[in-house]
């Protein structure tokens, strides 16, 4: 039994250096995703005739994107035409006064037209005499 102890403590030092020695966890990585830091707005329109558009504008990158039909436009704000307009070779989507539209420039095709409904700010005042 002397014998055997110390061949047996030995044996039990061996296999746990050799259980001990399996590759370790490696560290994770762990990569933030950068911050969207893009000013982005995103509007619904339904037109009078239950057609819908969807707008997507990065004011930062100055793009917009439109979604109409199944379809997808992207086009660059353009700063010489009046309050937001955003246009590409062919198409061309504006925000005026209430009147949002998108229309396809070489054939004066009118795609999408919707008037915003403009938000009363209480009754409406009378003149007084």
């Amino acid at each position: 039994m002397k014998n055997l102890l110390p061949s047996i403590l030995l044996g039990l030092a061996i296999l746990s250096s050799t259980a001990c020695k399996h590759p370790g966890k490696e560290a994770e990585v762990l990569t933030a995703a950068p911050e969207n830091k893009d000013e982005i707005s995103k509007n619904v329109y339904v037109d009078s005739y239950g057609e819908k558009i969807e707008v997507t504008i990065n004011s930062t990158k100055n793009t917009a994107t439109v979604h109409l039909n199944g379809k997808t436009y992207d086009l660059k704000k353009s700063d010489a035409l009046p309050e937001y307009t955003a246009s590409n070779e062919e198409y061309q989507y504006s925000e005026i006064k209430g009147n949002i539209t998108f229309l396809k420039k070489n054939v004066d095709m009118v795609l999408f037209h919707h008037k915003k409904e403009r938000k009363e700010s209480g009754p409406a005042k009378m003149a007084s005499y």
